[in-house]
């Protein structure tokens, strides 16, 4: 029986093949789609999972409450951690590392490299799960000079040379290290990356400030012992710096590692239970929509088939078959296309994976040998299979044998129903999706085009390293006379990010229990013009403001803080300090940091040249881009010989702000297509279907006179419809969804009517051509062939 159901399916897949392969393709799609999606979700859900102490390690944060919000950061005080463990009975281990990533120039012989680490304590091997490949954690740290690198990094500096331990690097061409160990590469799902480690001691004697509690600028990790409660800990940290530092505002807490990645989203100083998260359960809703248009696919097209199978189910039926065979059988069929479909699918997967994985940013491999993989590959066929043969098996094994026989028309209202339904959810889906893509890259643009108060464009920054401060005079010299370049400038930071901020700065008429956060910036003189940010009132800074009595500028939203009229001439001082800071300037306010948000003010104080870390570049408009980049590389050749040249764009910085946001753009544009197109292979074999059941009804309304573009209006129109009320479904759907994500974001765009419009006119134009080419076929097939036998 077995054998012969198997030659019946084999017969039946053959006979119809368009039927055969738009199911086993468009299932093969909807299935290969949802295993890149959650091979993405894996990644993302498993995120620190290497480290055998996940569950007791956690990060400390501060909440620091001011007049219209709390902050939430990571930089603790440099003495925090270790006072942490001696102190708190619970605490069972603390590692400081530096934030961020710091880059260094690495010379081994005669060859140079920049990699990116942290200083860090030596804990830091006990805690976190780091294998080590040469060396080991008790000898790591040993010398103040060591220096441990990854696998990666071993084979950048040393090539294949496996016994590197004890081997000199120069590093910043200041100081000689010694590789004291090895460790293994870090799994790119690993929330603490770095290419190097050195001696977090190091950092500390270099930066004294770090021994005063009221700053900050270190990472803070803990370990908890087995079995105490966080809660606890947090309870003791909550006035753990204010105990020695009393006009601290920090409130530190516990953050969890096993909430690092996917939980990182804080508002008011408590979790949202937002984060990465959102966009995990985003995806994953949508590689299961996807797979459920691909089983509607198989629905619709095997009960649109019904009445070619009703013969076969009635002869079977009269010869002895039960209904449960008949229904097995048809299961059975649906099984082996999921099997066949999922077959092909992983290898539209091995083909797509590097795009895809260029696209996410990972290294994500299929894993067919790692037995969750193989056991959620069956899982997803034996579910596509039985959803999609369920609803057409018992359809079809609910057929009257007498009837079918006798030749009585099938009444397949129902069915006919579930179908245009089906269709209808499918488009649905679809017209969703392409709304949310619309919607999603109109407001990545909204933001990227917003006036950010300097000019990004034509803007170039490069790290001061090396002879760049001592030589400034002649580079900036040097690079003015190529005549490729305008202007020429220092800083302290990056000017779309944070940098450093404080809360002790007072002024007359001040409330007295005001907290107001204000970024501090060095600068030289030229920075202004450079960024291109404008002095609205007073002047700019000179290099005569150097030196004490202080004089600053402030950018406009300072100015209104600090009461009506100008603000040139008024000071600042710091809480419990007389002596003050003369404002000799208004700025206008800028973006910076969080490129969605309202920036806090600033200040800038003028600096000399070693108290700055990086410098601008400003391009004349127009420049030949690789002409200027060839003249600035000869330029710090001849003046910084010691160092490479390394340069940034400014505006390609400013792009990386967005990397999540792009991300879901392009994911959702790339889903929202395949929905298309698998919607589209259903509705193709729907129209096929449709035209040849109605042959002999075209054929006579063709000797009645009907004219092909009738005809063909006249097939297109139902599924039109369909169409047109997904559109109706989808709308309110869509601006529901976009108007709850919209507001995450403080600055956002406002939903136009005209998305819509367009979102719905190309499911139209879409759903048109699917259809009209077969209306068209069979409006201009002869009806003599098609009425021959009546």
């Amino acid at each position: 029986m077995i054998r012969n159901n198997i030659k019946l399916m084999w017969r039946s897949l053959l006979k119809n093949r368009t039927y055969s392969f738009l199911n086993i393709f468009g299932l093969a799609i909807g299935i290969a789609c949802a295993a890149l999606i959650f091979l993405w979700v894996e990644d993302e859900v498993n995120f620190d999972v290497v480290n055998v102490k996940k569950d007791r390690l956690y990060l400390i944060l501060e909440n620091q409450k001011y007049d219209t919000y709390v902050f939430t950061e990571s930089s603790t005080p440099g003495l925090m951690g270790p006072a942490m463990q001696t102190e708190l009975p619970g605490i069972a281990n603390t590692c400081r590392t530096t934030e961020g990533e710091t880059s260094f120039l690495f010379a081994v012989g005669d060859r140079s490299f920049f990699a990116s680490g942290k200083y860090a304590d030596p804990s830091i091997f006990n805690m976190f799960t780091l294998q080590f490949a040469q060396g080991n954690a008790a000898t790591a740290f040993l010398q103040l000079h060591s220096l441990v690198i990854t696998q990666k990094t071993a084979k950048k500096f040393f090539g294949n040379d496996q016994n590197i331990i004890g081997k000199s690097i120069r590093v910043d061409n200041k100081h000689n290290y010694v590789v004291s160990g090895v460790l293994k590469d870090i799994p790119a799902n690993s929330s603490v990356q770095f290419e190097w480690l050195m001696p977090y001691k190091v950092f500390f004697d270099q930066n004294p400030w770090l021994t005063n509690w009221g700053n900050q600028g270190t990472a803070t990790y803990a370990e908890l012992k087995p079995g105490v409660d966080p809660e606890t800990i947090n309870k003791q940290l909550y006035n753990y710096i204010q105990r020695r530092e009393p006009t601290a505002l920090g409130h530190s807490f516990l953050f969890a590692m096993n909430d690092w990645h996917l939980y990182s989203d804080f508002k008011d100083g408590k979790q949202t239970g937002g984060g990465q998260i959102e966009y995990v359960h985003l995806f994953t809703i949508i590689a299961w929509i996807i797979l459920f248009i691909a089983c509607i696919n198989f629905m619709n097209l095997a009960t649109a088939r019904s009445e070619k199978r009703a013969r076969e189910v009635g002869v079977r039926k009269v010869l002895g078959a039960g209904k449960k065979l008949l229904i097995g059988q048809f299961i059975g069929e649906a099984l082996f296309m999921a099997f066949v479909a999922a077959f092909i699918a992983m290898v539209l997967v091995a083909l797509i994976l590097p795009v895809f994985n260029t696209l996410v940013q990972k290294q994500l491999t299929i894993g067919l040998g790692n037995p969750a993989h193989i056991v959620a590959l069956l899982l997803i066929t034996m579910v596509c299979g039985l959803v999609a043969g369920s609803y057409p098996a018992l359809y079809l094994s609910s057929f009257n044998p007498v009837a079918v026989l006798k030749g009585v028309r099938l009444k397949s209202s129902g069915a006919t129903f579930i179908r245009k339904g089906l269709v209808v959810l499918q488009f649905t889906v679809s017209i969703v999706l392409i709304i949310c893509t619309i919607i999603v890259y109109q407001q990545i643009q909204h933001v990227k085009s917003r006036q950010l108060g300097f000019n990004k464009n034509n803007l170039i920054d490069m790290p001061m390293q090396g002879n760049m401060a001592q030589n400034y005079d002649l580079i900036k010299q040097d690079l003015l006379s190529t005549g490729y370049i305008t202007n020429v400038a220092l800083a302290d930071h990056g000017i779309i990010y944070g940098g450093n901020n404080t809360s002790e700065m007072t002024w007359d008429g001040k409330p007295a229990n005001s907290k107001v956060l204000i970024s501090r910036r060095f600068v030289t003189p030229e920075f202004m013009e450079t960024s291109g940010l404008t002095v609205l009132d007073g002047r700019n800074l000179t290099m005569a403001d150097t030196v004490k009595p202080v004089r600053l500028l402030i950018t406009k939203s300072l100015e209104k803080l600090m009461g009506k009229g100008s603000a040139v001439g008024k000071t600042l001082r710091h809480e419990g300090d007389t002596t003050s800071a003369t404002i000799v300037g208004v700025v206008n306010d800028y973006v910076y940091g969080n490129m969605y948000g309202k920036p806090d003010p600033v200040m800038f104080l003028c600096a000399s040249p070693n108290q700055t870390s990086v410098m601008y570049v400003r391009m004349k408009p127009g420049s030949d881009i690789e002409k200027v980049l060839t003249s600035m590389q000869n330029i710090m050749k001849k003046d910084n010989p010691a160092y490479p040249f390394d340069y940034r764009f400014v505006e390609d910085e400013f792009n990386q702000k967005f990397l999540s946001e792009a991300l879901v753009s392009q994911l959702a544009r790339v889903f929202a297509s395949l929905a298309i197109i698998i919607s589209c292979l259903g509705l193709f074999g729907l129209a096929s279907y449709t035209a040849e059941r109605r042959t002999k009804e075209i054929g006579i309304r063709k000797v009645l006179g009907a004219s092909t573009s009738g005809l063909a209006g006249l097939l297109s129109g139902d599924f039109l419809k369909l169409v047109v009320l997904s559109c109706a479904v989808a709308f309110p759907l869509a601006y529901w969804a976009m108007q709850n994500w919209l507001k995450n974001y403080q600055y956002h765009i406002g939903i136009n009517w005209w998305v819509f419009i367009v979102a719905g006119v190309v499911a139209i134009l879409i759903a048109l051509v699917t259809v009209s080419f077969q209306s068209i076929k069979a409006a201009l097939a002869n009806p003599v062939k098609s009425l021959r036998s009546e």
